[in-house]
């Protein structure tokens, strides 16, 4: 099956059940995207699938066809971290960093579809992300940081 991941088409060799993450870990080799419960609760699978935040543990490749899929990988353009990862790292968000990828990724699907949102609509959107070193007030801090930079 034909993917489009980050820009650029690849073929996985997985039947059409296998898992989105799994493919991206296994076969191609892009393992930003991590493993956590593997019941879509946790977000650390995040991906964006036509712009829209998803969970890759529960997507299934036979779902994707003609679809564009970014990973944390893809945001860097020209040597430059998307804007929302400098915000992440300038305000120093993460410790153990496990649900970093899931975290950015969601917050630029976040911020593609309301540019400046409110403290309320962050925490709502982001209700699904859990980290587990509890770092949620620098994640709310480094979301507003990147939503002044618009």
């Amino acid at each position: 099956m034909e993917l489009q991941v980050n820009g650029v088409k690849r073929t996985a060799k997985a039947t059409p059940e296998t898992s989105l993450l799994s493919v991206l870990r296994d076969e191609f080799d892009l393992t930003g995207t991590k493993y956590g419960c593997g019941e879509g609760q946790c977000g650390a699978c995040t991906v964006l699938l036509d712009g829209k935040a998803v969970r890759s543990c529960r997507t299934p490749i036979s779902s994707l066809s003609g679809k564009e899929i970014i990973t944390v990988e893809g945001l860097e353009k020209n040597g430059r971290l998307h804007p929302v990862q400098e915000a992440y790292l300038k305000v120093d968000v993460f410790q153990c960093g496990y649900c970093a990828s899931g975290m950015v990724l969601s917050t630029v699907a976040l911020l593609k579809n309301n540019p400046h949102p409110t403290q309320e609509q962050i925490i709502d959107f982001m209700n699904g992300n859990i980290c587990r070193c509890g770092t949620y007030p620098r994640i709310l801090q480094a979301i507003q940081e990147a939503a002044s930079q618009a």
